[in-house]
């Protein structure tokens, strides 16, 4: 389990880096800060589907997640998403610190 959560931690995270280096490119063409978001991304990678998200939300889960949290996830730049998302599955796949040096008993 580990395995898997490292290795798809380290597609987000490169796919982040992917992501920086085209928004880059954008922001020096354009003389200006541009930057994709979330949902371009989405929209690039699922095309007709995405428009079936937000009712499978609000039917399925719960009207509320749409709204507040997924709208503001899906605005915010991708790059950085996919960074956060990476650094945070190779966190929870990383190994367990052996507890050498612990004293157990008083």
């Amino acid at each position: 389990m580990r395995f898997l959560l490292r290795l798809i931690g380290y597609v987000f995270v490169a796919a982040g880096f992917v992501a920086l280096v085209i928004d880059g490119a954008r922001s020096i063409a354009n003389a200006g800060l541009r930057f994709m978001p979330v949902s371009e991304a989405l929209i690039a990678l699922v095309q007709e589907r995405y428009q079936l998200i937000q009712p499978a939300i609000e039917r399925n889960i719960h009207p509320w997640l749409w709204d507040p949290l997924l709208l503001t996830v899906l605005r915010a730049p991708a790059a950085v998403v996919a960074l956060l998302l990476g650094f945070a599955l190779l966190w929870l796949g990383r190994r367990q610190e052996a507890a050498i040096g612990i004293v157990t008993r008083r």
